[in-house]
């Protein structure tokens, strides 16, 4: 039988508890601090060329745009410090301050050789910001700086708003490698305490949670509470259907210490059908074991949905038996994609392409997220469709990996707070789509 924790122990995390918050806080306090927005916005596009989606944030004094990839399960936002970073109200953080409490359990303490400048200063911690696209990790000067961001009604963008002290990681020119043409960095929307919901929730204090809605266009990043309104006037939130998110107990990180845990978010998949058939399949590989393998994650940075090899099998010959039996024939496969069709006797509904539906099955029998063919099937010609998924191997860390081309048109709200995932399924169901936000401000 558990023991109950002693008084001093309550104590203890309520002081620790209240230490960190008043950190946040401190650390990020808004500008002007006349106004306190509600919720706030973030374009986010879709590079044509990378599959990468990105959004724009103006950073430093005087502000300066700045586009960096949006990498959902990131730590926090780097930014390339080499090449032309001029600002005025750059901070290092200095070895023991709250900025390196906050930002890790032990971080480093560094010295830089070159003269001082953005990036390389003596007396300051570091961190490892990682490129998750090519998989590459480096170490990098802790660091604050005024960051920009517009507030929102919900329906459309209003008066910009400020961060004085908005805490990131500079890196090297060399990380950008394998991003988007003109993107200076990365920016993380994880769990982590320095993540971008974590500071503006504690910058603005509305609730710790956002919504994101990707399109291969123009999408919306909310930070904060709804109502979240898509063109034509159409409120997304109070339609929700939610899922647990499940903590992985292993960091997924590039580089970290031990005993930290993951800041991605994953989700409790419990079973996969296919036009309501179960897929027959090794249920072991969809729960995250206690040394962090296995499970379901949501992924910016995957273009398409990555499955373990037996996982994959199994779904592609479910689905293509259940294509056969619409007339729908198998062709040659094309690369990146493993399992092909001819769009011969394919017929395209609202909800794209008439093909089998997949359904991922939640905790429990009325919690699906159904994957149509506007989400499962890519045109890669005027002949041929493919379904959007790709083999991960067969060992991979995480057995099922949700890309983001199986994200698109589907608003996804993270309440870090609760610990929840709320999940609209196809947006073009309610006859609107991600790219429906009206970014026209209003006076």
């Amino acid at each position: 039988m558990a023991s109950s924790p002693s008084v001093v122990q309550v104590q203890s995390f309520l002081l620790f508890s209240t230490f960190v918050f008043l950190s946040l806080s401190s650390l990020s306090s808004s500008q002007p601090t006349s106004f306190r927005p509600k919720a706030l916005v973030l374009p986010i596009t879709k590079d044509a060329s990378t599959l990468q989606y990105l959004t724009q944030i103006k950073q430093r004094t005087p502000l300066v745009p700045i586009d960096v990839v949006v990498d959902l399960g990131g730590q926090f936002l780097w930014v390339d410090c080499e090449q032309g970073y001029v600002s005025s109200t750059y901070k290092p953080a200095r070895c023991g301050s709250a900025q390196c409490s906050l930002a890790s359990k032990s971080p480093g303490c560094g010295t830089c050789f070159s003269p001082p400048r953005p990036g390389c200063n003596n007396n300051t911690c570091g961190l490892f910001p990682g490129n998750t696209i090519t998989q590459t990790s480096t170490s990098g000067e802790l660091a604050s700086d005024v960051l920009s961001v517009q507030s929102t009604d919900g329906s459309n963008p209003g008066a910009s708003v400020t961060v004085k002290q908005f805490i990131f990681n500079c890196a090297p020119t060399s990380l950008l490698d394998g991003l988007a043409k003109g993107v200076k960095g990365m920016t993380g929307f994880g769990r982590e305490k320095i993540g971008l919901p974590s500071q503006f929730s504690a910058a603005f204090s509305f609730p710790r949670k956002f919504a994101m809605c990707l399109s291969s266009g123009k999408g919306v990043m909310f930070f904060g509470d709804g109502p979240y309104v898509l063109q034509p006037e159409k409120e997304i939130s109070s339609s929700l259907q939610y899922t647990p998110l499940l903590i992985n107990p292993v960091s997924t990180a590039g580089t970290f210490s031990q005993g930290e845990k993951s800041v991605e978010y994953f989700i409790g998949v419990k079973s996969i059908r296919i036009d309501e058939k179960e897929v027959p399949m090794n249920k072991n590989l969809l729960s995250i074991t206690t040394d962090g393998v296995g499970g379901t994650k949501i992924s910016t940075v995957n273009p398409y949905t990555v499955m373990e090899t037996s996982i994959y099998k199994a779904v592609v010959d479910a689905f293509t038996k259940a294509a056969e039996a619409r007339n729908i024939s198998r062709v040659a496969s094309v690369a990146p994609f493993g399992t092909c069709f001819s769009r011969k006797n394919v017929l395209s509904t609202r909800l794209g392409a008439a093909v089998p539906t997949i359904e991922l099955v939640l905790q429990n029998e009325k919690t699906i997220w159904r994957i149509f063919g506007a989400n499962s099937m890519v045109q890669v010609n005027d002949d041929v469709l493919c379904l959007g998924f790709v083999d991960g191997g067969a060992n991979p860390r995480t057995s099922i990996v949700l890309g983001g081309y199986q994200l698109e048109n589907n608003l996804l709200q993270f309440d870090i707070a609760r610990s929840r995932l709320g999940f609209s399924s196809l947006l073009f169901g309610r006859q609107t789509t991600c790219s429906n936000f009206d970014f026209t401000t209003k006076p």
